[in-house]
């Protein structure tokens, strides 16, 4: 297993480190047609500066448009013992943090990253898997924590955003200069106008093939958290089937369009799921230690309050700090 892991995880990082660059060079086109060297510092610049600020913004600002309350640990120990050992394997040292969403769709999501944040669940995600599928998709959403995706996504999306206002403003300064090139006094440079043309569609999917990277990725170090592929298997199946359905109902069957996956934030379960067995295939039995608890119902035994935005924005010390 360590062989394939090993090669799995150096060709995500390959991937991602190309994309990141893909897009760079995007953004790069249209800010040097619009300021030469100088455009392109201060676009890099624009993106450094919103990471910075990105990293700054505390995660309950997240959590205030979800109606979301904090689950203490006398009323989700079971998940706490999980997070707890999550938490040690990935070394991190912040003390792990449950929120609790109000919702019946099969969902959770990281907010912040691993020096102020913490993972949401839906009241939905909690009926509808077991302890050892829960455990799969928490291991997942620590990982978006350890690596900080949720500040690599924000880059990827400034970078897209500036790329389609360099793009704009591009094609207002060549409507401007269309009489002077007409005349022959300046030299239209077509192969730059070209792809600053296609810039912000190939920028757009660039970002979503990044997120779609992330996730294998999530869902990569997870086995290496739980060493239990098949756990986080299972849970993604049981998300298909009940949040994929929308997909098949508006395209009026079961085998979607090819050209959709292109347009997704998430790869295909059944490709996640063939790679997490394909790790399960070269894994040997897992030790007594690290198999998962038994479930032990319910899973929550004190539902939070919902929690409105007074809550998280005027009183945020309630939280955990």
């Amino acid at each position: 297993m360590l062989s394939r892991f090993t090669a799995q995880r150096l060709h995500n990082t390959l991937q991602h480190l190309l994309i990141l660059a893909g897009m760079s060079l995007l953004l790069a086109v249209p800010a040097w047609l619009l300021a030469g060297s100088g455009g392109v510092l201060w676009a890099f610049g624009l993106v450094m500066l919103t990471l910075y600020l990105g990293g700054r913004v505390p995660a309950r600002l997240v959590l205030a448009h979800t109606g979301a309350g904090v689950l203490h640990r006398h009323q989700a120990p079971q998940l706490y013992r999980v997070m707890d050992l999550l938490y040690r394997r990935a070394g991190l040292t912040q003390q792990p943090w449950l929120f609790y969403v109000p919702s019946p769709d099969l969902n959770a999501f990281a907010v912040g990253d691993a020096r102020d944040g913490g993972i949401a669940v839906t009241e939905g995600l909690l009926h509808g898997l077991s302890l050892r599928q829960l455990a799969g998709v928490l291991a997942h959403e620590v990982s978006h924590l350890r690596h900080g995706d949720t500040r690599v996504m924000s880059m990827a999306a400034t970078m897209t955003r500036l790329t389609i206002w360099g793009a704009f403003l591009v094609q207002l300064a060549l409507i401007a200069m269309l009489p002077m090139a007409m005349a022959g006094e300046i030299r239209m440079p077509w192969l730059e106008l070209m792809v600053v043309g296609l810039a912000p569609v190939a920028s757009t999917l660039l970002q979503l093939a990044l997120s779609r990277n992330r996730e294998f990725t999530a869902d990569l170090e997870a086995t290496a958290l739980t060493r239990d592929p098949q756990g986080l298997a299972a849970a993604l199946e049981a998300l298909e089937r009940r949040n994929g359905m929308w997909l098949t109902t508006l395209f009026g069957r079961r085998q979607l369009p090819g050209w959709l996956h292109y347009l997704q934030t998430h790869p295909q379960t059944d490709e996640r799921v063939r790679r997490l067995m394909a790790l399960a295939s070269h894994q040997g039995p897992r030790p007594p230690s690290s198999r998962p608890y038994r479930p032990t119902h319910p899973l929550v035994e004190t539902r939070p309050e919902r929690q409105g935005h007074r809550y998280w924005l005027g009183r945020p010390g309630n939280r955990r700090h």
